[in-house]
């Protein structure tokens, strides 16, 4: 008869851990567009017409208080 000695096995199943130091990463955020609103230009209705019939600054009712008259789009009277 043939005898084959015993097999030895042995295992150890200790972690293998080693630390190492610590690494930092720089992330940087994507860019953001951001609309902001225009500004609201609203105009209110008022008791006044603003017109010209001739050269600018001459005829306007914004010659009225200055001297003379002024009626209806911008047409003045007297002096």
């Amino acid at each position: 008869a043939v005898t084959c000695p015993q097999p030895i096995a042995e295992s150890y199943n200790e972690p293998c851990v080693q630390q190492c130091s610590d690494s930092r990463a720089i992330i940087f955020p994507p860019p953001v567009a951001v609309t902001l609103p225009g500004p609201v230009l609203s105009s209110f209705p008022q008791d006044s017409i603003v017109g010209s019939l001739g050269a600018a600054g001459v005829g306007s009712t914004f010659s009225s208080w200055g001297s003379g008259r002024s009626l209806g789009y911008g047409g003045s009277l007297g002096s």
